[in-house]
C-alpha cells in the first residue's frame, strides 16, 4: 500500500478512535456482559436458551466462557441480538497510531544510527551530539513517510 494511501487511512483511523477513546478504560462487569444485562433484564438463562436457540446449560457455558475470554464474536452477537442489544467489537489504540508510529520509527533510527555510529567511531570520524540528533530526526521523518517493509521487523 502507498504511503499516501496509508496516512489517509491512518486519519480516518484516528477519527473513528477519538469516539471510542472513553471506552479505553472500561472494564467489563465482573459476571460479563451477557450475564450482567440479562439478569438487570430480568431474563432467566432458560429464557435467554429458547431466544438463541439453545439450552439452558449452554447459556449458562455461554456465561462462563465470556469471562474466561474464550467465547466467539459470533456467539457474542448471537447473545446481543436475542437480548435485543448490539455486540461492540474493536481494537482502540493505547496512543494515536502517529505516535505508535514515530515511537516505533524512533527505534529503528536509533539502531541504525549506532549501527553507523560505531563504524564512525572504529574510523574516528565521530559526529556531534547535535549533528546526531538532527540525523536521528531526519532518519524519524523518512522511517515515517516510507515505512519500509522491514520497519516492524525485530532486529
Amino acid at each position: 500500500m502507498k504511503s499516501k494511501h496509508r496516512k489517509i487511512m491512518r486519519e480516518q483511523l484516528e477519527v473513528t478512535f477519538a469516539h471510542l477513546s472513553n471506552i479505553k478504560g472500561l472494564q467489563p462487569p465482573v459476571k460479563g456482559w451477557l450475564r450482567s444485562i440479562r439478569e438487570a433484564l430480568g431474563m432467566s438463562g432458560k429464557q435467554l436458551g429458547a431466544r438463541m436457540g439453545v439450552s439452558q446449560p449452554r447459556v449458562v457455558q455461554l456465561e462462563k466462557d465470556e469471562v474466561s475470554g474464550a467465547v466467539t464474536m459470533k456467539t457474542m452477537r448471537q447473545a446481543a441480538e436475542a437480548m435485543d442489544c448490539v455486540f461492540v467489537y474493536a481494537v482502540v489504540p493505547r496512543a494515536s497510531l502517529k505516535e505508535t508510529i514515530r515511537n516505533q520509527a524512533y527505534k529503528v533510527a536509533e539502531r541504525r544510527l549506532s549501527r553507523t555510529a560505531h563504524t564512525m567511531l572504529l574510523e574516528d570520524q565521530q559526529v556531534s551530539s547535535e549533528e546526531r540528533r538532527k540525523m536521528l530526526e531526519s532518519k524519524i521523518d523518512d522511517l515515517v513517510r516510507e515505512i519500509p517493509r522491514d520497519f516492524w521487523t525485530q532486529k
